[in-house]
């Protein structure tokens, strides 16, 4: 019986083993001779042929849900036989979030006789990231494409300058009684991706049409964050595109990922190759060798992850230089609060958090801010700033009824002082009336963002925010109420006294409780600033005036007052 040759792989070239009839006996000569003119003969045919795999570029776009990418790449055959291809792969990929990155690498592929193609390559890559950073990495991968399955795994390693500073990405919080900092950075993450495919059998395995699926996974990760998570794909490919230039291929593809930092992304892409020197390369390839020029599939950028990552530090000043005392309710009772703002010290700035009752005044510093919500720029010790959005507080004065104005006021305000983000609550019965804020003879005050409200519970003036001799003197955006038992007078706010250059803007302005609510009084003031506009009427009939004026608060309503 002749002893037939065994069935070559589909896909893989016939001629790869050397058999015939008269070759099939055991030793000799003949036998020998035959062998060796087949394969000079097959060595002197190959050497005749021009290259099998020619240079080629792909041209990619990739529209996805959270970005965008487009890519082109360059495959270079820098040396090959019938088998094996060595060669050059240059990519180049941007995205529409500002990101650009530039691989730059080699690779071996060599088809083995049962049909595998095996591979091994190497990158450089280089990445802009979207905060303008710079890193490079090295990628090595191995992949084996065979006729209905296919495995790939890669394996990324940045160097150089892996963590960036990102100022943009600095935070400060309260915790407890300090101010904490981290700085941003933008970390590049070592770490590895695998897939494996399987050909859906919708064609025969050498048809130029066919589908894939993959499934796989991806980790990255350092000391301090990781990225991690599931990834799905489809590619559809058309080879040898009738109507176009010889060689040309086409590629639809969808891809779906989802990480614990990213969340789910999803793509959609066409890749369509555009071969060069087509008409000196092989007229037919077989599946398994036009697999030898499969795109490169790795992980599409250098992986980083943004973020506060920095070293915690202890924050003590502003950034403008003021030094920084936070006190909390939980560590700082009512009683200790009038003390603790002087220990402060003028030209500080004092955080509160928390709630604060209190039976006393708390005299502001002269420079010093007293501030509960909103934000504050602060530096940490290392000289970067961030922003500290802060809560608020809360402070419950209740004070006997003795004295005049300066010893029973919640806040008594100071030279070139702030009282901003609070909500201030003064409770009083009797002595000369109720005032929750109180700026009398200074310059240069700010009160800002509050919710204050003035109740006298006797009979007597209950007033939100009493300004007296004094210039140079903002009250913005605030909710100020003043409230008193009946048969009395209710005052918002009232201006007492010679007023210079005094602005009043954007305040909602109550007052009740009295036979007389006034939202608004004035007393003998003047020099009120133009830009005074803006505020609201909330409850309350009234604007009393007595005395010289100069200039007006205009309200909401197309009203003055005076």
């Amino acid at each position: 019986m002749d002893t037939q040759p065994p069935p070559h792989p589909i896909g893989y070239p016939p001629n790869s083993h050397i058999w015939s009839k008269g070759n099939a006996g055991r030793g000799g000569i003949g036998r020998r001779a035959a062998v060796v003119a087949a394969l000079f003969s097959a060595g002197a045919v190959l050497a005749d042929e021009p290259p099998k795999w020619g240079v080629h570029l792909d041209v990619e776009a990739k529209p996805g849900n959270k970005r965008s990418l487009g890519e082109m790449a360059l495959f270079v055959p820098l040396k090959q036989d019938g088998r094996s291809l060595l060669f050059g792969n240059l990519i180049g990929r941007f995205d529409d979030h500002s990101s650009r990155e530039a691989n730059a690498g080699i690779g071996f592929r060599r088809m083995r006789p049962d049909g595998w193609n095996v591979g091994l390559y190497g990158f450089f890559d280089r990445r802009r990231s979207n905060y303008g950073n710079y890193f490079n990495q090295a990628t090595v991968g191995a992949e084996a494409l065979g006729r209905d399955w296919d495995f790939r795994a890669n394996l990324y390693h940045p160097f150089g300058e892996r963590i960036r500073q990102v100022d943009s990405l600095n935070t400060a919080e309260l915790s407890s009684a300090s101010v904490v900092f981290r700085s941003g950075e933008e970390r590049a993450l070592p770490g590895f991706d695998a897939e494996v495919g399987w050909r859906v059998p919708l064609f025969v395995p050498d048809d130029r049409r066919q589908l894939r699926v993959y499934l796989g996974g991806y980790r990255f990760a350092d000391a301090l964050t990781r990225v991690s998570g599931p990834r799905a794909r489809v590619e559809y490919t058309v080879a040898e595109l009738p109507n176009l230039w010889k060689g040309a291929e086409l590629m639809l593809g969808a891809e779906a990922q989802d990480d614990n930092v990213r969340g789910g992304q999803h793509f959609v892409s066409l890749r369509l190759r555009i071969p060069f020197g087509g008409k000196e390369r092989r007229s037919t390839l077989t599946a398994q060798e036009r697999r030898m020029t499969a795109p490169v599939v790795r992980d599409v950028d250098i992986v980083t992850r943004a973020g506060a990552f920095g070293t915690p530090e202890t924050v003590t000043e502003t950034a403008t230089g003021q030094t920084i005392t936070v006190l909390d309710s939980a560590t700082t009772t009512g009683a200790g609060l009038p003390t603790a703002v002087v220990n402060a010290g003028t030209n500080s700035t004092v955080i509160l958090s928390g709630t604060f009752n209190t039976t006393a005044t708390t005299t502001v510093q002269s420079g010093q801010t007293i501030i509960g919500s909103g934000t504050l720029a602060v530096r940490s010790p290392s000289g970067r700033t961030a922003t500290l959005a802060l809560s608020g507080a809360t402070v419950s004065a209740t004070i006997a009824g003795v004295g005049n104005y300066l010893t029973n006021t919640a806040f008594l305000m100071a030279t070139n002082s702030t009282l901003s983000g609070l909500t201030i609550n003064l409770s009083r019965s009797g002595g000369v009336g109720a005032v929750a804020v109180y700026a009398n003879g200074i310059s240069g005050a700010t009160i800002s963002g509050n919710t204050i409200t003035g109740t006298e519970t006797g009979a007597n003036t209950g007033i939100g925010v009493l300004l007296n001799n004094a210039t140079n003197i903002t009250v913005s955006n605030n909710t100020i109420t003043g409230t008193t038992g009946a048969g009395t007078t209710a005052y918002a706010l009232g201006l007492a006294g010679t007023l210079t250059t005094v602005t009043v803007t954007g305040n909602t302005l109550n007052a009740s409780g009295g036979s007389t609510n006034n939202y608004h009084t004035f007393i003998n003031s003047s020099g009120i600033n133009s830009g005074s506009t803006g505020n609201v009427k909330g409850s309350g009939t009234t604007c009393s005036s007595a005395g010289t004026i100069t200039g007006s608060v205009s309200y909401t309503d197309g009203s003055t007052c005076p």
